[in-house]
């Protein structure tokens, strides 16, 4: 995985990039779903984007859950 740097238009557009277009079988044109975070913008294939969301935890969520891991050691970042 790499990060790449794109343009966007003054219109707004921008190119998926032709290794996403390949492996969503895109190479014709078609749907993407496109989540807002707030922070960037997410691009997945077409359908997922739901599912992903669903998948998700709210923040709330998320620290309540890291809290009852309490002091695991395996889980340490220090």
């Amino acid at each position: 995985m790499e990060i790449q740097t794109y343009l966007v238009s003054s219109s707004g557009q921008m190119s998926l990039p032709a290794g996403a277009r390949h492996r969503w079988s895109l190479d014709d044109g078609g749907p993407v779903d496109v989540i807002d975070l707030g922070f960037g913008v997410l691009t997945v294939p077409s359908g997922e984007g739901r599912k992903l969301l669903g998948d998700l935890l709210p923040r709330d969520q998320h620290a309540e859950f890291a809290r009852t891991l309490g002091d695991d050691p395996d889980l340490a970042t220090t």
